[in-house]
């Protein structure tokens, strides 16, 4: 067998290797052959599909939708809350506070029922309700807290006038006589109810109370028991306890204005019944 010459191996056979051949001492040793890179595949071209028999569904391949990246949730935008109406920090709102100054400005013009607010023709009920709106709003304890000392005084004062307003409207004999008080030529000085003021009301009402039943503790006895007479239809007896009465005070002009009444009254009657008499 020739060196050249392969030995066929037997069908099954293990394969055999050659040893490469030994490089004598002093050789330069062959250099290996150069890398090569290996072949990259050619891709065959897209051709397009053969005409689908008719009535058929092509087929498509699936492609995955392309998603693109979720952003960041954005932080949820927050409205903020409408603002507040325009306040101060001294527990007043900006309205109140102009409202305030005004009135306090020209305070000794004002009269009681300016001062709360009110018609002259105001019911106590009225009157009433304006005293708590006006105490709810610039009651003193509601400002002890504040520093200015100014405008601490401005409050005490408006809330002394809406007192002493609520004192003399509230009353009937005081708000009678100081609206008309506050409506004639002497308004400017019968704006404030002084206590010389109450004492001329007390004045009026002790002598309201005189013409109307009396100033004698006898003369008024009389009086009213004639009263009492007059009103269950007994004329007799009303005019006789009403003549007692004069004696007592005579220039009364109460007691004579009811004689007077009681004894039309019984003429009146004695008339309708046909007869007359007199009283002696």
């Amino acid at each position: 067998m020739t060196p050249s010459t392969v030995p066929q191996q037997k069908p099954g056979a293990r394969p055999t290797m050659s040893l490469p051949a030994l490089v004598p001492a002093g050789a330069t040793p062959p250099r290996p052959p150069p890398s090569v890179a290996p072949a990259v595949p050619g891709i065959a071209p897209l051709t397009p599909a053969p005409h689908a028999p008719s009535g058929a569904v092509p087929s498509i391949p699936s492609v995955a939708p392309i998603v693109p990246p979720v952003a960041p949730a954005a932080a949820t935008a927050v409205t903020p809350p409408p603002a507040p109406a325009a306040s101060t920090d001294l527990g007043l709102d900006i309205q109140q506070l102009a409202d305030l100054e005004s009135r306090c400005a020209k305070l000794d013009q004002l009269d009681y029922f300016e001062v709360l607010m009110l018609e002259r023709t105001a019911t106590p009920a009225d009157i009433k309700r304006a005293f708590y709106r006006e105490s709810r709003t610039y009651h003193p304890d509601r400002f002890f807290h504040m520093d200015s000392k100014e405008l601490k005084e401005r409050i005490n004062e408006l809330y002394k006038r809406v007192t002493e307003a609520y004192y003399v409207l509230r009353d009937d004999t005081k708000r009678k006589k100081y609206a008309v008080d506050v409506t004639g030529p002497e308004r400017a000085q019968k704006l404030r109810f002084t206590e010389a003021s109450e004492a001329e009301t007390k004045a009026a009402a002790k002598k309201e109370q005189e013409e109307q039943i009396g100033t004698h503790p006898k003369g008024r006895q009389f009086f009213q028991q004639a009263q009492k007479d007059a009103d269950a239809g007994n004329w007799s007896a009303a005019e006789r306890n009403l003549k007692m009465a004069l004696t007592y005070e005579p220039s009364n002009a109460r007691y004579k204005e009811r004689l007077a009444e009681v004894q039309k009254q019984s003429q009146d009657e004695a008339r309708d019944k046909g007869g007359s008499f007199k009283i002696r």
